[in-house]
């Protein structure tokens, strides 16, 4: 099987570097089931193609499995001529680095996207040329999906259900590897190996920064994860739980910005914050109010000086990925973290008495005549020393070049506060539940429009 990878980016011989292959070398790799071979057809100033070769020994391949289905299957199939997941591995093997997005000689050349063609020339389609559209052009490639005839002498046979495919957009070298590791596969819609939990964790590797907000995600992880449920589920609930947090660090970076927080991605700058306002509030026992995955469980359980830590969710799904996330914790740090299924507008009693409680990119998901319900239920009934709250400033959308005018930024929020509001919404909770507020900005500041999450620090001043 074979997938090639051109561009006319000049000197097109930069594609050498990207890849980590020199365009003078034909070299062998050993992979599972076969050999990959990398050479390059064409290297010239203008142009130049890069090809693997994947040949697949279809003997070694199921030496020592059995099979009691149709036997001769194991032998006579389409592996070593169609692409599929054992491409994608051979893809992820020779071209490790470059997929990582690394080029230690030029790392310059390696975050900008280039010219790029991609031809696989015969790829299993479950779905048709339909399908490989819908797949790759959300992802900024233009698709050429031929069907590939059954015999291009007898035309009343029809098409196979195999395409041609070529591809062609500007794009990173990194980027393009991704989307070929993952939907390949897809296409195909089957696994030619065993499907572990951690095919969970290379799809979100791969997927980072694109699968999130792809129109065709539940599809994607259903063929990838060889339609494995609690596997699919694991991974939905880990993309919606990225496609919110991380979402505004997936747009284009704001226009005014001088400052290096620019580099850091916004969810690591606000998880930072409220992991600041807590420690400078001494709190030992926190809640974390709508943990979702458990992001910032994550960060609270690296620190000593919570000595209890409590993820709280409605979602029995989003608790399940959190436990599997923490399960290979040392004891000395699991038995410091509790999950609790709870509803955030109903009281529980169970909450109470912890020092702080964090509400991070929370209160925005909660529908406005529910809010109420929300502030009695932490405020009122759980009333710990300090409450951090975290919401995106709706001001700050305009800076975000890919966010439609009058678009929230995530799907599911049912507002977005101006930062008078939020102070307003604050100060009438701290008046009516004896608590100071300060406000905090979060990210780069914008002198006109302020920064893009606001944060208030409630602490405790009146004796329930």
């Amino acid at each position: 099987m074979l997938v090639t990878l051109t561009t006319t980016h000049r000197p097109a011989t930069d594609l050498g570097y990207l890849l980590h292959k020199h365009p003078q070398k034909a070299q062998a790799f050993p992979v599972a089931g076969g050999s990959a071979h990398v050479f390059y057809p064409v290297a010239a100033e203008d142009e130049c193609t890069a090809a693997l070769l994947l040949d697949v020994d279809p003997v070694n391949l199921v030496r020592g499995k059995k099979n009691d289905a149709f036997a001769l299957a194991q032998y006579v199939n389409d592996r070593p001529y169609a692409a599929g997941s054992l491409l994608a591995v051979a893809l992820g093997s020779v071209f490790r680095t470059a997929l990582n997005g690394r080029c230690d000689a030029r790392p310059e050349l390696a975050e900008t996207p280039i010219p790029l063609q991609i031809r696989v020339p015969a790829v299993p389609c479950r779905g048709g040329a339909e399908l490989a559209a819908r797949l790759f052009e959300p992802l900024g490639w233009r698709v050429e999906a031929a069907p590939v005839p059954l015999d291009p002498q007898i035309p009343g046979w029809g098409d196979s259900s195999y395409v041609d495919l070529r591809l062609s957009g500007e794009l990173r070298v990194s980027a393009a590897l991704k989307h070929l590791y993952v939907l390949i596969p897809v296409l195909d819609n089957g696994k030619h190996y065993w499907v572990g939990l951690d095919e969970v964790d290379k799809l979100l590797r791969a997927g980072d920064g694109w699968l999130a907000d792809h129109p065709e995600r539940e599809l994607i992880s259903s063929r990838y994860l060889a339609h494995r449920k609690s596997y699919v589920r694991s991974a939905l609930a880990q993309l919606a739980e990225s496609g919110d947090d991380e979402l505004d660090d997936a747009m284009a970076e704001p226009a005014v910005t001088t400052t290096s927080e620019q580099d850091i991605p916004l969810a690591v700058q606000r998880r930072g914050a409220v992991l600041a306002a807590l420690k400078a509030s001494g709190a030992r026992r926190v809640l974390d109010l709508g943990c979702g995955a458990g992001a910032l469980l994550n960060d609270l359980i690296q620190e000593p000086s919570f000595t209890e830590i409590v993820g709280v969710d409605v979602s029995a799904r989003a608790l399940e990925v959190t436990a599997r996330r923490f399960e290979r914790l040392p004891e000395r740090q699991r038995e410091r973290l509790a999950l609790r299924q709870s509803a955030l507008t109903y009281v529980d009693t169970s909450l109470a008495g912890f020092d702080a409680a964090v509400l991070m990119e929370v209160v925005e998901h909660v529908d406005p005549p529910r809010l109420t319900a929300l502030e009695h239920a932490v405020f009122a009934a759980a009333r710990p020393g300090t409450v951090v709250v975290t919401t995106p400033n709706v001001e700050y959308n305009v800076r975000f070049e890919n966010l439609p005018a009058g678009a929230f930024r995530h799907a599911d929020h049912r507002f977005e506060w101006t930062r008078s509001q939020f102070r307003q919404w604050a100060g009438g909770v701290a008046d009516r539940h004896g608590y100071a507020v300060e406000h905090l900005p979060v990210g780069p500041e914008d002198p006109e429009v302020g920064a893009p999450t606001q944060l208030a620090v409630f602490t405790r001043t009146a004796v329930a």
